[in-house]
């Protein structure tokens, strides 16, 4: 494991220029493993059965259980952003843990974490402008007009930190493992345990903490007493 993201080639299409990195290989092999999960729970359940057994038992107590997540962050409102929320939780928690797969986590590039604060940034405002329209508008310049260009910048610094956060704590983890791995008798000792809290432990935490946040923005934005 390199504390750099290695580059394997460019893609050329046209004037557009792909640079297939570790971090573009290892988010592609995560949307693959969704997309064939997603593939083979339409094909077992193709067949609903009114009193689910297995593995119908199990997919719907993970949307049950996300749907009450959801409902209590957002309220019925909000809850048809549960799919995107959902596809968020999925691939972030992906990202955070397939480091014990021997792949680079995608969610130690800011660029990958960046790019869902940035998603959450338009929602916050979208959400707010749709259920709250000039009173959304009005808060930049609350509680005096003064304050518009401070407004401005803390929105602003809401995907920074939100991206950043995440970003840090799975980057340090991986730069930890990565100084462990070194000394060679220290190889088959020390890692486990410390693959079970970063990867597993912490890598599950800033999931739910990146989601949370998320919602709880988008949900703050659109509510009617903001």
């Amino acid at each position: 494991m390199d504390f750099n993201i290695n580059n394997y080639g460019v893609l050329k299409i046209g004037n557009l220029q792909i640079w297939i990195t570790q971090t573009l290989i290892s988010t592609w092999i995560i949307m693959a493993v969704l997309i064939a999960l997603a593939i083979v729970v339409r094909v077992k359940l193709k067949n609903f059965k009114e009193n689910p057994k297995g593995f119908q038992n199990v997919i719907e107590y993970l949307v049950e259980m996300f749907d009450n997540f959801m409902h209590g962050v957002v309220g019925d409102k909000l809850m048809f952003l549960g799919s995107w929320f959902f596809t968020v939780f999925a691939f972030v928690w992906l990202s955070n843990i397939c480091g014990l797969f021997f792949m680079r986590n995608p969610t130690a590039d800011w660029a990958t974490n960046f790019a869902l604060a940035l998603v959450t940034f338009f929602l916050i405002h979208i959400m707010g402008l749709k259920y709250r329209g000039r009173k959304h508008l009005k808060t930049f310049i609350e509680p005096f007009p003064v304050f518009l260009p401070l407004n401005i910048i803390g929105e602003l610094a809401r995907p920074i930190s939100l991206s950043f956060r995440i970003f840090g704590n799975v980057l340090s983890g991986m730069i930890l493992l990565t100084l462990i791995y070194q000394p060679f008798f220290l190889r088959f000792l020390i890692p486990v345990p410390l693959h079970a809290f970063f990867d597993l432990f912490s890598g599950s935490i800033q999931t739910y903490v990146f989601t949370i946040l998320s919602l709880s923005f988008i949900s703050a934005a659109a509510s009617d007493e903001a």
